[in-house]
C-alpha cells in the first residue's frame, strides 16, 4: 500500500510537471505569434552578464537568482540595450523577496524598474514602477495581487516616455517620465540578511521591440 501511494504521488508529480511546460511551450508559441521573441535561451547566460556578488545560474531551464555569500547583492542585465518594446516576465519568488525587472538600465542613477517586492513605507507590491533618485513614479497598493505560492506574469510596455505595467493582468503602472529612453533589460537581487533567503525564478521572457 505505501509503495502505491508513493507511486501516486510520483505520477501526480510527473504530470504536472509535464502539464506545466506544456503550458510554457503553448503560451511562448502564442507570444511568438504575436511577433515576440525569447530573451533567455534557458541553457546558459550567453547574452548576459552579471554585476555585484549574487549568484545566477539555470535550473530546470529557468533562470534563478540568490543572494551571494555574506548576503550580497547583484544584478544581471542584457548585453544588448533596447529603447521602445513590450517585455512579458512569468516569475515566481521566495519571499521575504526584494527584486525586480531592470529596464532602460544605463547606470545605478538612470534607469526604471519594475518592482517585485513589499515595501512599507510608502507602502508598495510587485507592478510598482521604481526610478533611482525618484523612488517610486506609481505604486500598486493591492498586495493580493501577487500569488505569492506561484507563477506570476509582468508585462512591460515602454515607448518613448510613456511607461505602462500590468501584474497578473491588471494595470499598476501608467506614466510620462523622460529619466531614460534607452538600455539594457535586467534583474535584481538586493542586499539585507533580511532577504536571505529569497529566490526569483524566471520561466519565461519574451520580447518585442517597437
Amino acid at each position: 500500500m505505501v509503495r502505491l501511494r508513493v507511486l501516486a504521488v510520483v505520477l501526480v508529480m510527473l504530470v504536472s510537471a509535464a502539464g506545466c511546460g506544456r503550458g510554457k511551450q503553448a503560451g511562448n508559441a502564442k507570444l511568438a505569434k504575436q511577433g515576440f521573441v525569447p530573451l533567455f535561451n534557458g541553457k546558459d547566460f550567453t547574452g548576459w552578464e552579471a554585476k555585484g556578488g549574487a549568484q545566477w545560474f539555470v535550473e530546470d531551464g529557468n533562470l534563478v537568482g540568490t543572494q551571494g555569500e555574506k548576503n550580497a547583492p547583484g544584478d544581471l542585465f542584457t548585453t544588448r540595450q533596447f529603447s521602445d518594446f513590450e517585455l512579458v516576465v512569468e516569475y515566481r519568488a521566495e519571499w521575504p523577496c526584494n527584486s525586480g525587472v531592470w529596464f532602460r538600465f544605463q547606470n545605478d542613477g538612470k534607469a526604471y524598474q519594475a518592482d517585485i517586492l513589499e515595501y512599507t513605507n510608502p507602502e508598495a507590491y510587485s507592478g510598482t514602477l521604481y526610478c533611482p533618485g525618484k523612488m517610486f513614479l506609481a505604486r500598486n497598493l493591492d498586495k493580493e495581487l501577487e500569488n505569492r505560492d506561484g507563477w506570476n506574469t509582468m508585462r512591460i510596455l515602454t515607448q518613448g516616455t510613456k511607461t505602462q505595467i500590468w501584474l497578473n493582468g491588471v494595470q499598476t503602472a501608467d506614466v510620462e517620465d523622460d529619466t531614460t529612453d534607452s538600455g539594457s533589460i535586467g534583474f535584481q537581487v538586493h542586499a539585507g540578511a533580511e532577504f536571505g533567503v529569497m529566490k526569483i525564478v524566471v520561466r519565461e521572457m519574451m520580447i518585442k521591440e517597437l
